[in-house]
């Protein structure tokens, strides 16, 4: 197979792949930076108006404070998934993957280079909306460090799960299933909107099983000091989560499922 000449990891080709899944996001930053603000703060808007002022406070707090931060991570978990899932199944489609499957890059910098799209994304998203929580509803972190802490796994698990998606799609009929059918419930249904204690004891049980209740639940306790399980036990399930998903990202790329027909 020849011998790797440029040391134990590609630093040029990692930084670069890195850079292009950055760059093609930011080259249509209103579709994929402006449009997620837009659409958090309708949700906040409307939840705030709708409900906010009948329904009193949720774990201490007022509705429409408790809602912000899991609306935060909702919108950071989605895009950080959209940014890897699309960039891979749209190389498929298209037919060019080759070019990013070709230079010498192991399958562990392409987990790393993808990813580091998809975590730049979902932070940006992540830092833009804590900005318009601080300016228009006064809501500041709390624990900034553990916020932070969990947009980042966040954004890597959902990245990760991008990546195995867009590499297990042929189609992107099959993409949109994936997001329609597993993504987006597993999101709403997480505790983004409501607290797990007040749920029935079996569908709350169940709810415990879903990672991305940790990832909000952590940024809840991180933005305002409140959450529904301990923070050490979310930022576990998360790393642990993130760990497992990336794992499986890296064997599809070693292998070359689905990648080398």
């Amino acid at each position: 197979m020849g011998t790797r000449r440029f040391g134990r990891v590609n630093w040029l080709g990692l930084y670069t792949l890195s850079a292009r899944e950055v760059q093609r996001f930011l080259a249509v930053w209103t579709q994929t930076l402006v449009a997620p603000l837009t659409t958090a703060a309708l949700f906040i808007m409307i939840f705030s108006v709708a409900i906010g002022t009948a329904r009193g406070d949720v774990m201490g707090v007022p509705f429409s404070t408790f809602i912000a931060p899991g609306i935060l991570m909702m919108t950071v978990i989605q895009n950080a998934f959209a940014n890897t899932s699309s960039s891979i199944v749209i190389s498929k489609v298209q037919g060019n993957i080759v070019d990013t499957l070709m230079p010498p890059l192991a399958p562990l910098e392409l987990v790393i280079g993808y990813l580091a799209g998809g975590i730049a994304r979902g932070v940006m998203v992540a830092l833009a909306i804590s900005l318009g929580l601080a300016l228009f509803l006064g809501i500041v972190p709390q624990h900034p460090i553990w916020a932070l802490t969990f947009v980042v796994l966040g954004a890597a698990l959902m990245g990760a799960i991008g990546m195995a998606a867009g590499i297990y799609a042929n189609k992107f009929d099959q993409m949109a299933a994936i997001t329609n059918f597993i993504v987006t419930p597993l999101a709403f249904l997480s505790g983004t909107f409501y607290s797990v204690s007040a749920l029935p004891p079996v569908i709350r049980e169940l709810t415990h099983f879903n990672p991305i209740f940790y990832l909000i639940d952590g940024v809840r306790y991180g933005v305002l000091g409140v959450s529904d399980s301990s923070p050490w036990l979310a930022l576990l399930v998360a790393l642990g989560s993130t760990i497992a998903i990336s794992v499986l990202a890296w064997n599809m790329f070693r292998s070359g499922y689905r990648l080398k027909n």
